[in-house]
């Protein structure tokens, strides 16, 4: 049973401050229709639910011991921002992830990432303490690889990203950033399918040396490399068609 209302520490969305000028931290409320859309974003990011798996209300309740209450209003919340679809006569279901929707993914992120570190750099919010949220999220990742962990892989890489672009002090492109930001998580758990956890995690150690160092042209090739040509090279669609051919000859066998 999911407890009706949990707080956790959430370092990505703490003002941005250098280390030591505040060390109280705010708590993240978090209610039941919450904790319903992390397991589900939870579930896709690893791949245990499939793009174009159907969800079904009742089922996903009783899975996670609440009501159809939170879950249907988290369904709704899900289907503004794309994650989920709700078609006539089909039902919802998890959204379909093309290498084409990958590629528009990419390319909108790509472009307001640069615009944010670009911004961070002018404003001098990418060196010393003003890393140690990238930092921390770096070393997060590391032990999320260590675990194994595809879903532990794509938080912290979601928040790497959003720290980033916080960093900028933009905060229409934060907006902007975060109406992707559930995708994304989704998006980096099923990269882990298809190349090794620590290659992601050098990935963004490398975009760190890159950001403190401070050179804009080299930023935005880094970026463009991690989030354009590094996605690219992953073929999801393949990755997901057999893992959707295994899960079947499994349930059949158990049949």
């Amino acid at each position: 049973m999911i407890r009706r209302q949990r707080h956790r520490i959430d370092a990505a969305t703490q003002a941005f401050t250098p280390a030591g000028d505040d060390e109280w931290r705010p708590l993240q409320p978090q209610t039941l229709v919450d904790l319903v859309i992390e397991a589900l974003i939870s579930q896709a990011a690893r791949g245990a639910v499939l793009p174009g798996d159907r969800i079904v209300e009742a089922e996903l309740a009783r899975r996670l011991g609440v009501s159809r209450v939170p879950v249907r209003e988290a369904l709704r919340l899900l289907e503004s921002q794309g994650i989920v679809l709700n078609e006539p006569y089909k039902g919802i279901r998890l959204r379909p992830v093309t290498n084409q929707r990958v590629h528009d993914l990419i390319e909108a992120r790509t472009a307001l990432e640069t615009t944010a570190a670009h911004a961070a750099v002018a404003a001098g919010r990418n060196r010393g303490e003003w890393l140690d949220p990238l930092r921390a999220a770096v070393a997060e990742m590391d032990l999320m690889a260590a675990r194994q962990d595809a879903y532990g892989i794509a938080q912290t890489d979601t928040d790497f990203h959003r720290t980033l672009c916080r960093l900028g002090g933009n905060s229409v492109v934060l907006d902007l950033w975060e109406t992707l930001s559930r995708q994304s998580t989704i998006i980096f758990g099923l990269a882990t399918l298809g190349k090794p956890m620590p290659s992601i995690v050098d990935e963004h150690r490398e975009l760190l040396v890159v950001l403190e160092a401070g050179e804009k042209n080299a930023i935005a090739a880094a970026l463009h490399q991690h989030i354009t040509v590094m996605n690219l090279a992953v073929d999801y669609e393949t990755i997901l068609n057999e893992r959707r051919a295994r899960r079947d000859q499994a349930a059949a066998a158990q049949a």
